[in-house]
């Protein structure tokens, strides 16, 4: 099956010599190439098979036959910039569109998350004439420079890093490990008070808001599912302000949520954001992103005089790449599957988690789900090591998954929406053997100081799968299974 063109270890060299050193890779102390990739599976040079549980941008399976024959079928007649009429953008702005309330009608299409949630936030201040941003804690929204200002999630990690004075960060409505908690009466008004708190903070300063930004459900920030009602009341104080409330769906998108084709419509019928963001599995793997608002928005963007104009947005071959993708969410009825096998994915994981300690929390909807992994389930002390070692030795029995959240603790669960039950068998099956594993070097329970025994033959976990330091690691094997320890090393916890 071998499709590769060099050596891995020439690959390995090339990179580190032409790409850029915080460009991070998976696994970095033993990175995987993958030459190959079918529907969950991805294909390294050996010919090595994979189960995917990650990649939500190949949405309908990677290398999908109905969308490689869309794009290269229109491929061979033409590709151009939108400036020239063309049939399939317009018909798959309609189909788009079908998907979405009726207020929401008005389609720019651009190339990327970051390009949709950067002209998201142009199109917010021209329609209301303010500047000011609320975005969420642990928020990421893409990686252009307006984009880092408003993602907690990346610019926390930067020393001496200060917020823009435009942005104002709102606690994130997680109700396991936030501010506000599951058994809190009301989670969501509470979460929507500090919303409105922050409003009033920015009137005094002579400031107004321009627009309130999350994504309908947090992932990178550990894969948090906001409480029902919160969007609806965050709504209304930033309207009440002048403001508008952009919905972002690049990660959440197209059916994942498996009860709807869009996350934000989890809150119910009675909310409609302003702006929606959408990107990642529009093209299944095909560069290709839309900005979604009301034609009030439009007309104001309009209104500025300033044309706007994307060489690549909505060009033939990514219109018609994104009309298969539709066709084939329809045809295999790959919404139905994130709902079931969702569902059965979590039934699974909720029965692991009263055989085991670390498993804290698991949360999710549809194909979108996360597991907190933590060391005390009273305290919340987050189980970081832990779930690194989960993902390396998933890895070694030739399963990916993620870790992410503020503390790297929450395993993400995000695959392409083709996964099927015996791929979850599969998966939960190698994590209840890691987690017995685990809580059996660990005592079971968690005191201050535990002991874990190690061998020769095992290293010190310094780095996370994205290449983040972690000082106080678990030990791991490098060659499959613990051997039976020898020696004994103690971890702080």
């Amino acid at each position: 099956m071998s499709v590769e063109r060099l050596e891995k270890k020439a690959t390995i060299d090339l990179r580190k010599k032409h790409v850029g050193p915080s460009c991070k890779i998976f696994f970095s102390h033993d990175p995987i190439k993958i030459v190959q990739a079918k529907g969950q599976y991805m294909y390294d040079e050996t010919g090595q098979r994979y189960l995917d549980c990650i990649n939500n941008v190949a949405h309908v399976g990677h290398c999908h036959p109905d969308v490689v024959k869309a794009g290269a079928q229109q491929m061979e007649l033409l590709n151009t910039n939108s400036r020239f009429l063309h049939d399939n953008l317009v018909l798959y702005a309609q189909r788009l569109q079908a998907t979405l309330p009726d207020k929401l009608s008005v389609c720019y299409f651009v190339n990327s998350g970051s390009e949709a949630n950067d002209l998201a936030l142009r199109l917010a201040r021209q329609y209301t004439g303010h500047r000011d941003i609320i975005t969420l804690e642990n928020a990421y929204h893409g990686h252009v420079s307006s984009l880092i200002d408003i993602s907690p999630y990346k610019f926390h990690q930067l020393s001496g890093a200060e917020l823009s004075p435009f942005v104002h960060v709102a606690p994130s409505p997680d109700v396991y490990r936030g501010k506000y908690r599951a058994d809190h009466p009301d989670p969501a008004a509470a979460y929507a008070s500090e919303v409105k708190d922050i409003i009033a903070k920015v009137h005094t300063k002579g400031r107004k808001i321009a627009a309130f930004i999350a994504e309908s459900l947090q992932s990178c920030g550990g894969q948090v599912i906001p409480p029902v009602g919160y969007f609806q009341q965050v709504a209304e104080h930033i309207h009440k302000a002048g403001g508008v409330f952009i919905a972002d769906e690049v990660q959440v998108g197209f059916g994942r949520v498996g009860t709807n084709f869009w996350a934000f419509q989890l809150q119910g019928a009675d909310f409609v954001p302003d702006i929606v963001t959408m990107g990642k599995p529009i093209g299944n793997g095909h560069p290709m992103s839309c900005v979604v608002t009301t034609k009030e928005v439009a007309e104001a963007f309009m209104s500025s005089g300033m044309d706007y104009f994307n060489t690549f947005g909505g060009n033939p071959v990514s219109c018609a790449i994104g009309l298969a993708v539709l066709d084939v969410i329809v045809k295999e009825d790959l919404q139905g599957n994130a709902l079931h096998v969702g569902r059965y994915l979590a039934n699974l994981l909720e029965k692991q988690k009263e055989k085991h300690a670390l498993i804290g929390d698991v949360r999710g909807c549809g194909l979108f789900v996360g597991v907190e992994l933590v060391r005390d389930r009273l305290k919340l002390t987050p189980a970081t090591a832990e779930a690194q070692e989960v993902i390396y030795k998933l890895k070694e029995e030739l399963i990916l998954l993620s870790a992410d959240g503020p503390h790297r603790n929450v395993l993400k669960f995000k695959p392409p929406m083709c996964f099927t039950g015996e791929d979850a068998d599969l998966v939960v099956e190698k994590i209840d053997l890691i987690l017995t594993e685990l809580e059996e070097a660990l005592g079971l329970k968690l005191p201050n100081t535990v002991t874990i025994e190690n061998d020769s033959k095992k290293r010190k976990l310094s780095t996370d799968e994205n290449g983040d330091q972690y000082p106080n690691s678990l030990l791991h094997s490098r060659e499959g299974s613990p051997r039976v320890p020898q020696q004994t090393k103690h971890l702080k916890t």
